[in-house]
């Protein structure tokens, strides 16, 4: 899926990488786009100009604008069955413009999972196949809204996620935008894998986690080892009373941030990850281990 993307680039590279279109005036740059925000879009209505469109479609026919947060990503396998994008995939297209996203990568065997932001090694920007449709309020007001279309990984992708968004070349942008209806069979040749070996991916912070981050260090490159943080561990000890201090013989140097009493064990709460096989002052004790 595409659930997060970037568009950095300076207006006069967007011009230059989309050069027969028209852009409307950019604020800065977005770091951390999220579903239901303003997109930036270029449509098939034949004025080859580019607007913003909320991200999440909201069908002509929806009784609730709420079913946009429900349809951020469109299988492209299934456009021409479902009938939330049916209608689109045959009238009304569009590309969804960036220059890179992010996916998380599972770690096995545990319940983390590491932000990658990925892009084009040539650091310009692109365009996702997508989907539009109007939608009108009963106040009579209109949300244009859009879909990003997600297909089967690449080999670079398939290390981090089982889908990958829909990538057009420049080559493609023309057909994808025709205005006159279009038959499935004649687009759905054009949503498939982006070339691996045009992409790269790197791990970042896990700030871009939270939505109101919004800011260049989001696609910073971390070290893999610094940015997996092995979960804190809590120490059970059986003792009678509850310690009064914040140290303990078992957690050399370990910073103990809060313990309490709770039916004869001393609970200790440490910012350090513990090792009870290769630390001889806990493995001799009586430990329970749990995760955080």
């Amino acid at each position: 899926m595409c659930g997060r993307f970037t568009l950095t680039v300076d207006p006069a590279d967007l011009q230059s990488a989309f050069p027969e279109y028209s852009f409307p005036i950019q604020g800065k740059p977005r770091f951390n786009i999220v579903p239901t925000q303003p997109v930036l879009v270029l449509p098939n209505d034949g004025k080859l100009a580019a607007d913003y469109y909320i991200w999440g479609l909201i069908p002509v026919w929806a009784q609730d604008p709420t079913i946009g947060s429900r349809l951020i990503n469109a299988r492209a396998e299934t456009l021409a069955e479902k009938s939330s994008f049916r209608g689109a995939y045959k009238y009304k297209r569009c590309l969804v413009l960036a220059d890179g996203f992010y996916e998380w990568k599972s770690q096995l065997g545990t319940k983390l999972k590491i932000p990658h932001y990925i892009r084009l090694k040539s650091g310009q920007p692109f365009a996702f196949a997508g989907l539009w449709d109007e939608w009108l309020s009963p106040d009579g007001s209109q949300i244009k809204s859009c879909t990003i279309i997600t297909t089967e990984p690449n080999e670079l992708m398939s290390t981090l996620h089982n889908r990958m968004p829909v990538i057009l070349p420049g080559s493609a942008h023309a057909q994808w935008l025709e205005t006159a209806p279009q038959k499935p069979e004649a687009l759905q040749n054009l949503l498939t894998q982006y070339p691996a070996d045009e992409m790269t991916a790197h791990p970042v912070s896990t700030l871009v986690n939270s939505p109101g981050n919004d800011r260049a260090e989001l696609v910073v490159p971390l070290p893999l080892r610094q940015n997996i943080q092995r979960p804190q561990k809590r120490l059970f000890l059986r003792s009678t009373h509850a310690h009064q201090t914040t140290n303990h013989p078992a957690l050399p140097g370990a910073c103990v941030a809060r313990f309490h009493n709770l039916l004869g064990w001393t609970i200790y709460f440490t910012d350090r990850y513990l090792d009870a096989e290769h630390n001889p002052a806990v493995s001799g004790l009586p430990i329970k281990w749990k995760t955080l």
